[in-house]
């Protein structure tokens, strides 16, 4: 039997049934994990996922185990996709310390930034002495919905989806094993990369915060990337997007600009971010969140934004746009983001230099 045959996928909302499914298809032998039984009961029962796949394909996953029992989640497979809210990762990570062995492989289906830095920090202060692979995408690789209790729909497949391992120099072993049935999968280069490269920490928070007023009178029956990008708007998010290439540049990383991100995705261009997201026909019918309580703030906030400010403040980048996003993000849901969120005390990296972060990130150690 192939190496990778058994796939344990952790989470079953709209990204994991849809990955759960589609890898079954692929003939992958695949455990489905979730934490709360009553969201996976009929999955279980029904033996599967029915899945709606692009060109009006339809396809039946049969799994060959669904548990709420992380310990039996993990016995039998050496792929591990976690493919739940990045606010979820910690608690995933707790979970599995005690379980996880040296030939798993966990990738973070996305880490968003420093989500894997995260993972292998907790299952360290858990006492983990397994020494698994942590890696994460930069993005997940569907855009996908649940359809019902046990359906599933894909609507298309990025082409190209970059992935680094912690340490970096196991990436190649994370792309052996997942190109068996996802070659779009390429070297991201190292996890910091990623993180930075985290496009959602431009397009989802600073557009939901400055549409709040319409978010809340229209509860999201409006076009969030077309009505929502004003001029004005767009201005915010390129502050945004230039402080997080800035924060890369700090630690000698080339970043991906928000433009170069949209003409590389959609080959969607302009002068400016107004321009080239307006030129991206794919945004054109997609609403906005009908509520605040949405996770382009509850997780990109403290899960993308904070770690970026985090970085930035610690290593001499002036940060203040991203940090009047999350203080206003603070006001409305009334918390504190930056205590709430992925500091880097948290992830264990607060006292390195820049050459002491990329050591580690790069080699695993942190002599």
């Amino acid at each position: 039997m192939e190496k990778f045959q058994n796939v344990t996928v952790i989470g079953a909302g709209n990204g994991g049934k849809a990955m759960a499914a589609d890898l079954a298809l692929k003939g992958k032998s695949v455990t489905l994990y979730n934490r709360t039984w009553e969201h996976i009961s009929v999955i279980a029962e029904r033996g599967g996922i029915e899945l709606e796949l692009p060109g009006n394909i339809f396809g039946f996953g049969r799994l060959i185990k669904v548990t709420n029992n992380i310990e039996e989640a993990l016995a039998d497979s050496k792929l591990i996709m976690v493919v739940i809210p990045s606010s979820g990762h910690r608690d995933i990570a707790k979970l599995a310390a005690p379980y996880l062995r040296d030939d798993h492989i966990v990738v973070l289906h996305p880490g968003r930034t420093c989500g894997a830095i995260e993972f292998a920090e907790v299952i360290r202060q858990e006492g983990c002495t397994s020494q698994p692979i942590i890696s994460e995408a930069e993005t997940f690789i569907f855009a996908s919905r649940s359809e019902g209790p046990n359906q599933a729909k894909i609507f298309r497949a990025k082409e190209s989806v970059p992935l680094a391992a912690l340490p970096a120099f196991r990436t190649p072993e994370v792309l052996e094993a997942i190109h068996t049935v996802y070659p779009q999968y390429i070297n991201g280069g190292n996890v910091l990369l990623t993180g930075i490269n985290n496009m959602g920490a431009v397009f989802h928070p600073a557009l939901a915060i400055l549409n709040s007023g319409w978010i809340e009178a229209r509860h999201g029956d409006f076009e969030f990337y077309v009505d929502g990008v004003t001029p004005s708007v767009a201005k915010v998010l390129e502050v945004i997007d230039r402080e997080r290439v800035t924060v890369g540049a700090s630690l000698g990383l080339k970043a991906r600009t928000g433009l170069e991100w949209l003409d590389l995705a959609y080959n969607a261009r302009g002068e400016n971010l107004y321009e080239a997201m307006h030129n991206q026909t794919g945004y054109y019918g997609i609403k906005a969140p009908a509520t605040l309580n949405h996770r382009y703030i509850t997780e990109e906030i403290p899960n993308s934004l904070v770690p970026i400010a985090a970085l930035g403040e610690r290593y001499g980048v002036s940060v203040n746009g991203i940090n009047s996003i999350i203080r206003l993000a603070c006001f409305i849901h009334n918390t504190d983001y930056w205590r709430k969120g992925r500091t880097l005390e948290k992830l264990g990296i607060k006292d390195l230099s820049i050459d002491e972060l990329t050591y580690y990130v790069e080699t695993g150690e942190r002599d």
